[in-house]
């Protein structure tokens, strides 16, 4: 071939010749980049040979020694180094050596004379580098073919090496992570094991003692058995976010939302689950408080005037669903402004506080009582008619009649019903207004330490919006 009279020339320090196979590549065709590190012509132009019959689509470089291999490859990269092998005046283990701590991920097949020496064998052993003797070299596609699939296998091998420790390391993270418990279930959702973490969430001095009390009173409740096998994509074994309840030790509530995977056996039959377990009781119980906050009025307690709202919203929407009446109570503390020039605004801010208290104590459980805005309060009775609601009106002025607490308070009251009053929120609102003032204008005096409550009457109540029909 080409390159053989130039290598005798000595034209191969250029380290620039290329070789390559003549004839059409067939469909089985491999392409192959050689650097071959040999001072025999002969031997270099019979590995050509050898590829060419072996429909190998070689593109190659050659050289004399180590140090320009070494070069060369700093400026190129080779699927696989052929190399001359001779292992004489003892210094074949060293550059065996040198090439083994160089080319480590490197396909290396070295051409020797006869039988291997003892280190070639040994390197060979341990899967480090390939050699053919020369009268066999036939061997070398073959030889060729098989270092390429061990350095691929080599290569595969590291990075998942190197993808289990970084699992294993996030995994060990994990679980060593004082914030996720985890557990672990067999297929038919059995408790097997948990990490210390959960043992801490749920209050136990150890996971033998978990274990053991979860087999009494199964505190986590079987998978296959609750809400969390609900959750779980058949395909994939994968458990979707969902949130449960669990008992501590102490009897308390521990919410926790958990989600996991499937897994499996060496011969990947499904195994069973891995669960994490994020405690979010306090999140909970912080996302309640601010929703009672943001429903609520600061000062009383009561529902605010968004809430009220909402409620009557939702009332007349049941009413119109079932038929079913409810009645609106309007309620204004009488005399605020004198309290609070005669007695302070701390006094003002108490007296509301006393007419939310009763206004409390006579409501049901269905019922929703509001602070409307400044003195005016409100009630909402469900599936209760303008009668029955002005009984409660009563109640409210005879609770507050006996207060001892001072100064003596009274209220003025206004009822509607809903439908026969009003058919919005607006006109309902509308309406128990109109009869409260109503009550309020009927009163002797509006000068709470001169006079006593005014008694509220479902009578004249119920006059009032006969008189507006």
């Amino acid at each position: 071939m080409a390159f053989t009279s130039r290598l005798t020339r000595g034209e191969v320090h250029s380290n620039h010749v290329r070789v390559c196979s003549e004839g059409t590549p067939s469909h089985r065709s491999r392409p192959l980049r050689a650097l071959f590190v040999h001072r025999d012509a002969d031997a270099i132009e019979a590995c050509a040979q050898e590829f060419e019959k072996a429909q190998f689509t070689v593109s190659s470089d050659c050289v004399l020694n180590l140090a320009q291999c070494a070069e060369q490859l700093r400026s190129r990269s080779y699927d696989v180094i052929i190399a001359e092998y001779t292992g004489s005046h003892g210094k074949g283990s060293q550059v065996l050596q040198l090439l083994h701590q160089t080319l480590q991920e490197m396909a290396v097949i070295f051409l020797t004379p006869g039988l291997g020496s003892k280190s070639l064998l040994e390197l060979t052993a341990e899967g480090s580098f390939e050699y053919v003797e020369r009268e066999h070299i036939a061997q070398l596609p073959m030889v060729v073919r098989r270092a390429l699939n061990h350095k691929e296998l080599r290569k595969e091998l590291a990075e998942a090496k190197k993808a289990l420790r970084h699992s294993q390391s996030f995994y060990r993270a994990l679980e060593d992570n004082p914030t996720y418990g985890i557990y672990r279930c067999d297929g038919e959702g059995q408790l097997l094991d948990v990490n210390q973490t959960l043992v801490t969430m749920l209050g136990y001095a150890s996971k033998e003692q978990l274990l053991a009390a979860n087999r009494e009173s199964e505190i986590i409740a079987n998978s296959r058995n609750s809400s969390l096998f609900a959750s779980c994509i058949p395909e994939t074994k994968r458990i979707e976010a969902v949130e449960v309840e669990w008992k501590r030790k102490d009897a308390t509530t521990l919410k926790v939302r958990l989600s996991g995977r499937g897994v499996y056996d060496d011969h990947g039959n499904f195994a069973g689950h891995e669960i994490i377990a994020v405690d979010v009781t306090e999140q909970r119980t912080l996302e309640d408080q601010l929703r009672h906050q943001a429903s609520s009025d600061s000062l009383t307690g009561l529902a605010n005037h968004r809430r009220l709202f909402e409620v009557l919203h939702a009332e007349i929407c049941r009413t119109k669903r079932t038929g079913r009446e409810f009645s609106l109570l309007l309620l204004d503390l009488d005399g605020l402004k004198w309290i609070n020039d005669q007695f302070g605004h701390q006094v003002g801010s108490r007296a509301l506080c006393r007419l939310a208290e009763i206004v409390a104590d006579c409501c049901r459980s269905v019922d929703t009582a509001a602070r409307h805005g400044g003195d005016e309060f409100a009630l909402v009775l469900p599936e209760t008619g303008p009668t029955a609601a002005a009984l409660v009106g009563r109640r409210i002025c005879e609770l507050l009649a006996k207060d001892t607490e001072k100064p003596p308070l009274s209220v003025s009251i206004g009822v509607a019903g809903y439908p026969q009053n009003a058919d919005t929120i607006g006109t309902l609102l509308y309406a128990a207004d109109r009869a409260l003032y109503a009550m309020k204008a009927n009163k002797p005096g509006s000068r709470l330490s001169a006079h006593s409550p005014y008694s509220f009457s479902e009578d004249s109540n119920a006059e009032f919006h006969e008189s507006r029909e």
